[in-house]
């Protein structure tokens, strides 16, 4: 499965007379979800154990084209590891999810790390920083560099079903959600403050009844909800009436379509 075909999300449990929902590309959800994350587990070759792969947890920051860039210590195994070998992955999950960890998304990158071009360093010490507040305490020790993975192939998992590649080019051309920064303040203020309200999009917009619904994610093109029904928890995806550009444009359109569900029920 290629990001071509990420408009479907298996195992939904959406009512099977709907239609299906469009959603944004396997790559713009990898996007979203790097840009999201700060700390990833990278997997380097052991230089050691020829051929195992060596974990570490490693914070990371992101250039103009969404290559990850690290700071680290030639003190590190993982640096060492990189320097004998560059090819490498680094695995990212969803920064707030709760719950079965394997419903969550997550991201596996795989690239090449090498050094940060000198020319390039100024650039990659700002967005780092940018980042990572407390490594200037440490930034400027003379073990320490700036390295970037030059990304060669990406795996997108969405939770159960939902998985497949993303070709290097379709990640550089992808770009985070617009809610991606707001989306949790979103879906909060929803579970908390809106609960019948989507209970009555839920009935007008999948066809699904029940008396208690849950948002569980948003992005520019609808949202997912959690249902509990007499057959048990079932989810749905529900599309926004156009696609938003921002938190306001969505808080717009949600109010729109509760209008539209009180005047269907």
């Amino acid at each position: 499965m290629s990001s071509s075909t990420a408009g479907k999300h298996a195992g939904s449990g959406a009512a099977s007379n709907q239609p299906a929902v469009a959603e944004p590309t396997f790559a713009e959800r990898a996007r979203t979800l790097v840009y999201l994350g700060r700390v990833g587990s990278l997997s380097t070759l052991s230089r050691k154990q020829q051929g195992f792969p060596f974990g570490s947890v490693m914070p990371y920051g992101l250039d103009d084209h969404a290559n990850p860039v690290f700071l680290i210590s030639t003190m590190a195994m993982h640096t060492q590891n990189v320097q004998a070998d560059p090819r490498s992955s680094l695995l990212v999950t969803q920064p707030d999810a709760i719950g079965d960890p394997l419903t969550a998304s997550r991201v596996t990158l795989l690239g090449n790390i090498l050094p940060v071009p000198l020319p390039e360093v100024a650039g990659a010490r700002e967005l780092y920083l940018g980042r990572h507040a407390n490594s200037k305490y440490w930034v400027d020790f003379d073990d320490f560099s700036f390295y970037r993975m030059d990304v060669v192939d990406v795996y997108y998992v969405g939770g159960f079903g939902v998985m497949g590649w993303v070709s290097a080019s379709e990640y550089y051309s992808g770009q985070p959600d617009p809610l991606a920064d707001t989306a949790t303040e979103i879906i909060q203020h929803m579970n908390t403050d809106h609960g019948e309200a989507l209970v009555l999009l839920a009935r007008a917009f999948a066809g699904m009844e029940s008396q208690e619904v849950a948002m569980t994610s948003v992005d520019r093109l609808g949202f997912h909800v959690r249902l509990k029904t007499q057959d048990g928890t079932r989810g749905a995806r529900i599309a926004f009436l156009r696609e938003v550009s921002g938190p306001v444009e969505a808080r717009k359109v949600l109010v729109e379509m509760v209008g539209q569900a009180r005047n269907l029920s």
